[in-house]
């Protein structure tokens, strides 16, 4: 099948591999939670919706941003090239519209109700967890061979540095909480090293607030002794 397929191209740098690392944890652990819900709990049904809602304005977000940066890129030197992604993209914007309309019907059903409303959100979230792998893949494999024919390191650094400028503190937050536990070890470093050289202290001790509680304790030690070293 094609969605198969892998890249043998030597390591370049790869401008999704940490948001789509984020994504695909942020998917999943939010899949898992409304699986799992128990309908009756409001508390819990209230907690569940925050965590769609926001994994919603991260996908929301994210797109955005590529559509802004990343696709223009792509058909300067290749048109045509982000096409495929820009439709998904649209076909993505219409499911999150459903998904938050499921979502008010799910806030607002009488309990008895609230069971059925549940899976079915649980199973459209499903639907929509599962177009966007393919979709993340098909960024990574054939986006990824475009915009590495075309540029250089530097100049795709340079796009993704554009990307983070742009980024609000709260959608700086909520990405690093989903990357930087996803990511491995000389992940983290690669990418929370040059924030913390950048960043005044305070704001950066602020986003590593966020991280923290996400990390296992040895995970924690070897990434802030990386960060002392690399100061």
């Amino acid at each position: 099948m094609r969605f198969l397929r892998s890249c043998g191209a030597p390591a370049r740098h790869d401008i999704y591999a940490g948001i789509h690392k984020g994504l695909r944890a942020f998917m999943a652990d939010t899949l898992l939670r409304v699986g799992r819900l128990d309908a009756d709990d409001s508390q819990a049904v209230t907690e569940a919706l925050a965590a769609i809602d926001a994994l919603l304005d991260l996908c929301l977000s994210h797109l955005a941003h590529e559509d802004a940066v990343i696709h223009p890129a792509m058909e300067a030197c290749q048109a045509g090239a982000s096409r495929p992604a820009a439709e998904h993209h649209e076909d993505h914007v219409h499911a999150i519209g459903r998904l938050r309309l499921l979502c008010d019907t799910l806030r607002h059903a009488p309990r008895p109700d609230r069971a059925e409303v549940a899976q079915r959100l649980y199973r459209l979230l499903g639907c929509f967890v599962g177009e966007n792998l393919l979709h993340m893949h098909l960024e990574e494999i054939d986006h990824n061979d475009c915009l590495w024919r075309h540029y250089g390191d530097a100049e795709l650094q340079a796009l993704e540095g554009r990307i983070v400028a742009s980024l609000s503190p709260a959608e700086m937050a909520v990405g690093l909480r989903w990357m930087v536990p996803a990511m491995a070890p000389a992940e983290r470093l690669a990418l929370l090293a040059p924030l913390s050289a950048k960043l005044p202290a305070h704001v950066f001790d602020g986003l590593m607030t966020v991280v923290r509680p996400h990390l296992s304790a040895s995970d924690l030690v070897r990434l802030e002794e990386g960060l002392r070293q690399a100061a």
